[in-house]
């Protein structure tokens, strides 16, 4: 069998990168038939391989400072032109339809790999697919989580663990559990993460204010400290105003915690396959008589939630078919694919040279503890 040599469009993972990239990079190099290759900006502008992998493109953008993140902006645009002019094709894994936060550059970045994606691997099976889109489940984190100590669940805990950014409600949760713990239910509220940003952790800190139940952590949370918040309480909440994919839903999952969720067709499917008592789902805007009654239901999850095709030793082989098939495919300089992928129209001057005041892409961490599902 032909050794596909894959470039990943993430690099090396470390202690705090998403196990998500962990899993998927371990069950890689246990595939025949693959070379796994991480993200460095020397192979990606010189090494040869065969497909390029793409996950979350606006992390290649990211730089601590203007000067960096403008040599990112001009390193994307040469990595763009040489996947076009060597016919290497892309395969993206499309955790969201789009970034939660985006700029001009990151849209540009995204037309750009748009253009050159032959393969598509979704990570559920709802909604319309693109063109050429493979379903390989969201793998589990039982055997990731396994190692850690878990605690003792304590009755009527709510607890959000993970990245704290706008999109996921964090200020949602606060002002429907006060009105929860006003009632006296004897309820209490766990919030640890990081915020995006100093303003977002002011804004849920004066929320809280005055309510003794609940405790605000705002601290990057490890894979220890998440199994311990997770597995203390009774509930895992995510009222997340966009979800399609939801890497920290299946890590509470994973934990046998059942977790509330906004209802849309993605969290239908997975409460269908879950578990009814696992999955509890919540219309519009959360509020308190939905905390009260996720609550009271989930006392009925006992054991653990189902899962399906959610293995991570399938997905490498599920991965090498997807890569064969993209080399299979049309190439990627043909008139599917024109000039226009790294032209002016795509990633010109006025997208890729303009001033980022302020602006980083998001890190590399993210499906589980939320941050690029995150997720995954």
């Amino acid at each position: 069998m032909r050794r596909i040599r894959v470039l990943q469009s993430f690099s090396e993972p470390r202690a705090t990168s998403n196990p998500y990239i962990h899993q998927l990079a371990a069950s890689l190099r246990a595939t025949p038939g693959i070379e796994l290759r991480t993200f460095s900006w020397s192979e990606a502008l010189r090494g040869d391989y065969d497909v390029f992998h793409a996950h979350w493109p606006d992390t290649l953008l990211a730089g601590n400072s203007r000067l960096t993140r403008a040599g990112k902006r001009l390193a994307v645009r040469l990595l763009l032109a040489r996947l076009r002019r060597r016919g290497i094709p892309v395969v993206r894994t499309r955790h969201n339809a789009k970034p939660h936060e985006t700029s001009r550059t990151v849209s540009a970045v995204e037309a750009g790999f748009e253009r050159l994606t032959v393969e598509s691997i979704l990570l559920n099976g709802v909604g319309t697919p693109p063109p050429h889109a493979t379903v390989i489940p969201h793998g589990h984190y039982r055997d990731w989580f396994a190692r850690h100590p878990r605690a003792e669940r304590v009755p009527g805990r709510l607890a959000f663990v993970g990245l704290i950014r706008p999109y996921k409600g964090v200020e949602d949760l606060v002002a429907a559990y006060r009105e929860l713990s006003a009632d006296g239910s004897g309820a209490s509220l766990t919030i640890a993460g990081s915020p995006r940003s100093a303003e977002l952790a002011a804004e849920i800190t004066a929320a809280a204010q005055g309510d003794p139940t609940i405790a605000l952590t705002f601290a990057y949370v490890d894979d220890v400290a998440f199994v311990q918040a997770v597995t203390a309480s009774s509930l895992v909440v995510l009222p997340y105003r966009a979800m399609e994919n939801s890497g920290a839903a299946l890590a509470a999952l994973s934990l046998d915690r059942p977790v509330l969720l906004p209802r849309n067709a993605m969290t239908e499917s997975l409460r269908t396959e879950a578990g009814d008592e696992w999955v509890l789902l919540f219309d519009g805007t959360l509020t308190a008589a939905a905390l009260r009654e996720a609550l009271a239901a989930s006392a009925e999850a006992t054991g653990s939630p189902r899962f399906i095709g959610r293995e991570w030793g399938d997905a490498g082989e599920q991965h090498r078919r997807v890569f064969a098939a993209a080399l299979g495919g049309s190439a990627v300089g043909d008139s599917a694919v024109g000039d226009s992928a790294v032209g002016d129209s795509a990633l010109g001057d006025s997208a890729l040279g303009e001033s980022m005041p302020g602006e980083s892409a998001p890190a590399e961490r993210a499906p589980v503890i939320g941050e690029k599902e995150e997720t995954a």
